[in-house]
């Protein structure tokens, strides 16, 4: 196994240790707002019947909330401390949870009508992984992630900067995107209809009674053409082209 998987497969026992969602800062009363909203994005283009596939899965944040489209979810993660957490926490029929390595998955080619995933491309090998998601998606299938923005200036420092990247709780290799150099990426690897809008001015500290007014001035900074560029996150959508 190469080091960069060993990695994140430390890591997943460091997070399932240290309570995943207070790390994600998915628990505070502007981080819930912030998961609400990733929400909406990840199921967007989800049907009853589909087939989806999850990649880091985590402990099972987004999962639940995935399957009550009525899509069949497949959720898959490297750490199996992580996938306990998710299978004690998701009780639910049209579940499947897995441990897989995301470059080289055990499903047969074209398999998913749709991928999705939070805060997952930024840890992986992103050419194997797309890769890997472009042969087990079925030609058209859509893909839909939020991800890191490196143009924000704490996220460029707590992915760059060594301690601050310990101190944070980040893995060793993970990183953020360019919007237009992840473009380029998804579309060498075979996506088109490639569209990735930054978003998300709304930080997990924000104390409980000023996120509604902070949620509001975010708003307003992510409709500036060039304030918006240095927002927290990535929403990213592509599709598997048919080729």
């Amino acid at each position: 196994m190469d080091t960069r998987l060993q990695n994140e497969i430390e890591h997943g026992k460091y997070l399932a240790s240290h309570d995943a969602g207070e790390i994600w800062g998915w628990q505070t009363s502007a981080g819930r707002v912030r998961w609400q909203r990733r929400v909406k994005m990840l199921v967007s283009n989800l049907r009853p019947g589909m087939q989806v596939l999850e990649v880091g899965c985590g402990s099972g944040y987004f999962t639940q909330e995935l399957a009550r489209t009525g899509a069949h979810i497949v959720a898959i993660d490297i750490s199996p401390e992580l996938l306990e957490q998710a299978r004690d926490k998701v009780r639910a029929g049209n579940v499947t949870f897995l441990e897989e390595n995301a470059y080289a998955t055990t499903f047969e080619a074209e398999s998913f009508d749709a991928a999705v995933g939070s805060s997952v491309l930024h840890h992986l090998d992103l050419e194997r992984g797309l890769a890997e998601l472009h042969r087990v998606l079925k030609p058209g299938a859509t893909v839909q992630f939020t991800e890191p923005n490196m143009m924000n200036p704490q996220i460029a420092m707590q992915k760059n900067v060594s301690w601050v990247k310990r101190r944070m709780g980040d893995s060793p290799d993970e990183t953020a995107f360019f919007r237009w150099r992840l473009r380029r990426r998804l579309t060498a690897r075979g996506f088109d209809r490639a569209t990735i809008v930054p978003f998300d001015f709304l930080h997990p500290s924000v104390p409980g009674p000023l996120v509604s007014l902070v949620g509001k001035l975010g708003e307003l900074a992510e409709s500036l053409p060039l304030v918006r560029e240095i927002s927290g996150s990535l929403h990213i959508t592509a599709r598997r082209s048919d080729r």
